[in-house]
């Protein structure tokens, strides 16, 4: 089945659900009419069902019309800031054979990207885009950058992006609406076979087209390049989804952001040990689907080896040399990544004092907290002093402690005080400076005392947490550090400084 055919069924398919949803609004008001000229009550349960599904339809159909576009993403650059950039898409497009783009963006994606405003279902263009990702250019060279470009910028040379528009919005518009039946199984199931089916063949088209524009990423740019472009982009964006689950989730801890965003993925991204873990993530093979929009990656590497090598003059340099200042355009991007409300409202840190805070809050601000409101509650203390546990542990009452602990949220396990009270334990430290929460680019920060030994807490806690004659020796411990008996910890730390204890 070629392209072309696919591409014709897909907008057939499209056609065809808007009949399908016609078909429920006509059979509703046949119904309805009927109803007024001639009651029957078979009719009537019809007519309520098939109004009700035709209202579910309507409103899927008229919430998805109303969605916007609504701000772009990333950053604008004009000629007069990156000519280099600009001149390089430019040349590029004339050997594609297409038009440039009117806009080209910075993004804090790895990815790149084109898009076209179209009317009339994708016959006519109106202002054409392209996103090129930050990453991208701190990870590829100017070769690999050019081919991907090259290939961004095929999707234009076909008309993709014109198909793509239309085909899209049909493809959102059947999703919303299969999400808007949940209250008729029935007609739900009928639109998801539908949709499916469209998308089976949509998607089919969408990774044809991919792979013709590999085909002029490899005029542009040769084999080599496009294919060291594809498993550089495969590898940054495992590196980036690492980055932004364990490290970018913590902005928020104690009222800071980063102050370097794409510093930290630089950082993250030249660890060895973090290489070799991305590394192994890449060789471990790829689930394929047919609801896919881009082939697998072995899939386009085949494809990229049976194409014509053309004669080019390698370029090894960083894609960053194609901005003026890469400096500049980096701090454009992160502060395009953040809200209004980010920007005025968090404190920006180095990533040091950042995973400090996040660990902090994460994993001892409630641990010292509620054990400390656990003691007060089982010894009726007047406030939530750490010593009251400690004393409902040397009286034997763990159970009445763990109940608290249960009634303030925590999991019920066997190691439940035990776990509270390591993690309670490491927060005095910090608290008082003895211990701090170390970053690491390598895997999951670290507790570590001034001299650099780990903090290792877990089987001590579980000693004492089960012999109240250990007590003593905790209370001696915990003083030699500097805590006092009549020690109460605060709720939270205050922004930007780790808590300190406060004292009656």
């Amino acid at each position: 089945m070629t392209t072309a055919f696919r591409a014709v069924l897909a907008f057939i398919l499209l056609a065809g659900f808007y009949v399908l949803v016609g078909l429920f609004l006509v059979a509703a008001v046949f119904f309805d009419v009927l109803l007024l000229v001639d009651f029957h009550a078979n009719a009537l349960k019809a007519a309520i069902v098939l109004t009700l599904v035709a209202g579910a339809l309507v409103r899927a159909l008229f919430v998805v019309s109303r969605r916007q576009g609504g701000e772009q993403p990333g950053v604008p650059i004009g000629r007069e800031h990156e000519p280099v950039l600009w001149q390089t898409v430019e040349e590029l497009a004339q050997r594609v054979r297409t038009a440039p783009p009117d806009e080209i963006r910075l993004v804090a994606e790895v990815n790149a990207a084109v898009s076209e405003d179209t009317r009339w279902l994708g016959m006519k263009a109106t202002r054409r885009r392209m996103f090129i990702g930050l990453p991208l250019l701190q990870t590829l060279t100017v070769d690999e950058m050019r081919a991907v470009l090259g290939h961004e910028l095929g999707h234009y040379s076909g008309a993709h992006t014109r198909l793509g528009a239309p085909v899209y919005r049909g493809r959102v518009a059947l999703l919303a609406t299969v999400q808007g039946l949940h209250n008729h199984p029935f007609v739900q199931r009928l639109f998801t076979w539908y949709a499916k089916f469209y998308l089976r063949v949509s998607q089919a088209v969408s990774r044809k087209q991919e792979l013709e524009a590999d085909q002029f990423a490899v005029a542009i740019g040769g084999r080599q390049a496009m294919a060291g472009a594809l498993r550089k982009i495969q590898a940054t964006a495992t590196g980036w989804d690492l980055y932004v689950a364990n490290y970018l989730s913590l902005t928020g801890a104690g009222g800071t952001r980063p102050v370097s965003v794409f510093g930290g993925f630089h950082a993250l991204m030249s660890d060895s040990e973090r290489q070799a873990e991305i590394a192994k993530l890449g060789e471990e093979p790829q689930e394929v689907s047919p609801y896919d929009s881009h082939p697998s990656l072995a899939e386009r590497l085949a494809a990229i080896e049976h194409l014509p090598e053309p004669p080019h003059v390698p370029d090894p340099r960083s894609a960053l040399t194609l901005l003026r200042d890469a400096n500049v355009a980096v701090q454009a991007v992160e502060q395009s990544m953040w809200t209004p409300e980010a920007l005025t409202g968090l404190r920006p840190v180095a990533w040091e004092e950042l995973v400090a805070h996040a660990m902090y809050a994460g994993r001892n601000a409630d641990a010292l907290h509620d054990l400390a409101v656990a003691g007060q509650r089982v010894m009726g203390a007047a406030r939530p002093y750490l010593d009251a546990a400690f004393e409902a542990i040397a009286r034997g009452r763990q159970a009445e402690l763990e109940a608290v602990l249960r009634e303030q949220g925590w999991n019920a396990s066997e190691t439940l005080l035990a776990g509270v009270l390591g993690q309670a334990l490491e927060a005095v430290l910090i608290q008082l400076g003895e211990a701090k929460w170390t970053l690491s680019w390598s895997g999951p920060a670290r507790l570590l005392f001034d001299d650099g030994e780990e903090v290792a807490l877990s089987e001590y806690a579980a000693q004492v947490s089960a012999n109240p004659d250990a007590v003593a020796g905790l209370r001696r411990w915990l003083g030699d550090h500097g805590m006092r008996h009549d020690y109460v910890p605060i709720e939270e730390p205050s922004p930007g400084h780790p808590a300190q204890a406060v004292t009656p």
